[in-house]
């Protein structure tokens, strides 16, 4: 016999908010049974947040999200998956393994814990902030003004090394004046 090794993955499903509020444990018990089909081992689950949805599904505008930490064999996903999609409960659904995230972050999202900002850990640092005065970036020209404004830059710039100077790049015309002063004092 085999032995299964189960991994913790973190699961955020995607209900409809009047449904979740009519029927919160209706709600969840649809989710756990998609778990248990999967025979995945439920660690944590909680309502994450409810907020309005960047587009409509199904002609729905708001969503609850449930926040749920699961044991599972990774081979078993893919079932989970597919019964989110034949779910008419559960709209969407994200998994996603925990390998990575260290283990203070998983445990304060199975608590439910706000994690702490950098911010509120030093009152020094607002201080600093309002101190500097912010740079001010020129706003952006348009048209031939823009493109008179780079071709200025771009001639005033000093050039690369081994890079032709403007006078060196036109050996068509005839030297000027001034080049020939240089050739006649070098020579």
């Amino acid at each position: 016999m085999e032995t299964v090794a189960k991994r913790l993955y973190e699961g955020m499903f995607l209900v409809d908010s009047a449904q979740a509020t009519a029927d919160w444990e209706g709600t969840l018990s649809v989710i756990n049974t998609i778990l248990q089909r999967a025979d995945a081992e439920v660690v944590a689950m909680r309502k994450w947040q409810e907020r309005k949805l960047a587009y409509d599904i199904d002609h729905k505008s708001r969503g609850t999200y449930i926040l749920c930490y699961f044991n599972v064999d990774g081979r078993r996903i893919s079932g989970i998956e597919k019964d989110v999609l034949l779910s008419e409960k559960v709209m969407r659904a994200l998994i996603l393994t925990t390998e990575k995230r260290p283990a203070e972050m998983i445990q304060q999202d199975i608590t439910g814990e706000p994690a702490e900002k950098p911010e509120e850990k030093s009152e020094e640092k607002p201080e600093a902030k309002s101190q500097e005065a912010p740079a001010e970036t020129p706003a952006p020209k348009e048209g031939a003004e823009a493109s008179q404004e780079a071709q200025a830059s771009s001639e005033s710039a000093s050039p690369e090394v081994g890079a032709e100077t403007p006078a060196e790049a036109n050996t068509d015309e005839a030297p000027t004046e001034q080049e020939n002063k240089t050739d006649e004092t070098a020579g």
